[in-house]
């Protein structure tokens, strides 16, 4: 019997990792960060559990990359986006991107990890979000009042997907994309307005 060739290991390792990716995201999303084991996660994936130091590191290492890895899926979903398709693209990530229709991506986003460093890079990713959003809105270093608009249009976008996830609010619990678009692009106009100084 031939051993595996290396770039059959290497294939092999990338769908390992990516399993793992896939029901971590799903579990952090799901209950937390806290209430997740490990051993969870492997089963879920239906690896040995040892893979997760493997690739990972730890526990957090995992909770890191799931991070990385859905703003890497968010940033390309939201493209070279203009303020005037912002709703729509929030409306994507609300409505949910998974098979079950759960907006993993930014209820994961929420969740806290206990870990500093994992913390730390989530609120970065919060910052950068808003940062990028406020400068499709006009901004310009210095200007707090937009980029606080900014930060609550991420903060109602975020409240979104947490109702929409954790409890059955009709009809927001069940509305499709579409029917997300106008409320979110009234809300997206309403806030990043800027209003004339008087």
């Amino acid at each position: 019997m031939t051993s595996p060739s290396p770039t059959t290991r290497r294939r092999d390792a990338a769908r390992t990792r990516q399993l793992l990716l896939d029901a971590a995201r799903q579990r952090f999303a799901n209950d937390g960060y806290a209430a997740t084991t490990v051993r969870d996660i492997a089963d879920d994936a239906g690896v040995n559990v040892a893979l997760i130091s493997r690739y990972f590191q730890s526990k957090e290492g995992l909770f890191e990359a799931c991070l990385t890895s859905a703003v890497d899926d968010m940033r390309r979903a939201a493209g070279t986006a203009t303020l005037a398709e912002v709703p729509e693209r929030i409306a994507e990530q609300a409505a949910g991107i998974d098979s079950d229709g759960f907006p993993r991506q930014l209820v994961l986003l929420l969740r806290s990890s206990g870990d500093a460093r994992a913390d730390e890079i989530r609120v970065g990713i919060l910052r950068t979000y808003a940062r990028n959003l406020a400068v499709l809105a006009g901004w310009a270093e210095g200007d707090d009042d937009l980029l606080l608009r900014a930060q609550i249009t991420i903060a109602a976008s975020l409240g979104i997907a947490m109702l929409r996830s954790k409890t059955e609010l009709e009809p927001l619990a069940s509305a499709t994309k579409e029917q997300l678009v106008g409320p979110l692009a009234d809300l997206v106009g309403a806030v990043l307005s800027k209003k004339p100084a008087t």
